[in-house]
């Protein structure tokens, strides 16, 4: 019974997976990021086009980012399923102590700064894909570019941005078009920081403009006939937090700027100390209730920030909404972010529709580094070393599920094989007693011993 019943339960699994696999055909992938779209924004605020998106697809409710949580580390993060200390793109400002160079969001073009991690327009290409990117972070870097990209300029509109990505998909009908493209578009962030994410008014609007572009993006994309022919994820890098003028750590109060080197400065500090380490550190780890100082050497695991040259010796964390200055009163921006990404205020949403997802599925959490090996999966290439989990993923794709595959036949033969041997060792213990030598029991004749045995 129970070889038949497990070869059953067998064969429905391999059919099963087949079926998956031969089901989904490689259709082109198009990732979009509105830089700076905190999670409940879609809760807080109307966004019509963007909830019909997401309801003919999948919702993922909070996409845990990477620490830190900044627009440069996490789109890198979102193309190479990498950690910030695996793929070397660490914050907006940093020190190289091998080439001694610094990097900044304005000197960011030189390929030593890239080159730990292999991003998907690359992959792909390898693959035989061509690939496009209108302003991803990191597309435009010497000899590591897309087949199409254009230069990094904020003064191109979405529109321009959409057609430019929308024409590479297409193909000119003699080559083949793009099979991965990437779009970036700088808000909700920039009004974020100018207005803070607590102001209605302002974040109404520009929210209004961010979904006027989703709408816009579905219509162009039905217009060129790929709706229903290409698979759409709409994401962001991180959230935002509200700041104050009297949430402010000055770092001059604590500690001289002549004992240390600053290479980033907040919510996420990096020092460098001139002197002894160990004192500065001391005097650091005092300065403020509401920053914690760490050696880098105890950088928190979970944070997985420690294990590149990059990573400075000190680094100072200021708490949700509070802003790290050098000194004096003035608060550089309303908004910011860049804090623990344990914080729901850092957290963006992800939305995905296309033949490749399922429709109408909603999950509570999912990890940003857990998009590269989705996108692998639908493009049908080989990932690259990665930090993410298809298992946790797999279950956005059409015809898979949440379940991981091998831990469900686990999980069933262990079951059959209990119950087997329980069953065995029932019919043991029933053959056990039906051999056993019965009791003694007196015979009863019909006839009495007493009477004449002939008449």
């Amino acid at each position: 019974m129970f070889p038949r019943m497990l070869l059953g339960f067998l064969w429905g699994v391999s059919a099963l997976a087949a079926e998956n696999d031969t089901t989904q055909q490689t259709l082109p992938l198009l990732l979009v990021s509105f830089d700076g779209f905190r999670a409940d924004y879609l809760d807080r605020f109307p966004m019509p086009n963007l909830k019909l998106l997401y309801s003919q697809g999948v919702l993922v409710d909070q996409l845990t980012n990477v620490f830190i949580t900044k627009t440069f580390p996490n789109h890198y993060s979102l193309v190479t399923g990498l950690y910030a200390e695996s793929h070397g793109i660490l914050a907006s400002s940093m020190y190289d102590p091998i080439s001694h160079k610094h990097f900044t969001l304005q000197n960011d073009s030189d390929p030593m700064w890239w080159s730990a991690a292999k991003p998907l327009w690359l992959t792909a290409k390898d693959s035989g894909y061509k690939t496009a990117s209108a302003m991803w972070p990191g597309s435009d870097v010497t000899n590591r570019t897309p087949t199409h990209f254009f230069p990094y300029n904020p003064a191109v509109t979405f529109q321009q941005r959409l057609g430019n990505v929308t024409e590479w998909i297409l193909g000119d009908g003699k080559e083949p078009g793009a099979m991965f493209a990437t779009l970036y578009w700088e808000e909700p962030d920039r009004s974020g920081h100018a207005f803070g994410p607590e102001n209605t008014t302002a974040m109404t609007k520009v929210l209004k403009e961010v979904d006027d572009n989703i709408g816009l993006l579905m219509s162009e994309l039905k217009k060129s006939g790929l709706w229903g022919r290409i698979n759409l994820i709409v994401t962001s890098d991180h959230g935002m937090a509200q700041c104050s003028a009297e949430h402010l750590i000055r770092l001059d109060d604590c500690l001289h700027p002549d004992n240390y080197t600053l290479v980033d400065l907040t919510p996420v500090a990096a020092l460098i100390p001139k002197n002894d380490s160990d004192s500065v550190f001391s005097l650091l780890s005092k300065c403020h209730p509401r920053m914690t100082a760490y050696m880098k050497k105890s950088i928190p695991d979970r944070l997985h920030y420690r294990n590149n040259v990059r990573i400075q010796p000190i680094l100072l964390i200021a708490d949700e909404g509070w802003t790290i200055v050098k000194q004096g009163n003035k608060l550089p921006r309303l908004g910011d972010h860049g804090y623990d990404n344990s914080l729901p205020s850092m957290h963006p949403f992800l939305a995905a529709t296309g033949p490749g997802f399922h429709q109408g599925l909603r999950l509570k959490s999912l990890e940003s580094v857990d998009v590269y090996p989705l996108m692998c999966r639908l493009l049908s290439v080989p990932a690259q070393p990665n930090n993410g989990s298809l298992t946790r993923a797999r279950c956005l794709l059409a015809g898979e599920t949440c379940w991981d595959m091998a831990l469900v036949i686990g999980l069933v033969v262990g079951v059959l094989l209990l119950l087997t041997v329980i069953t065995v060792l029932f019919r043991c213990m029933g053959t056990r007693r039906s051999s056993d030598p019965r009791p003694f029991q007196r015979l009863d004749f019909l006839c009495d011993d007493d009477e004449p045995l002939i008449p």
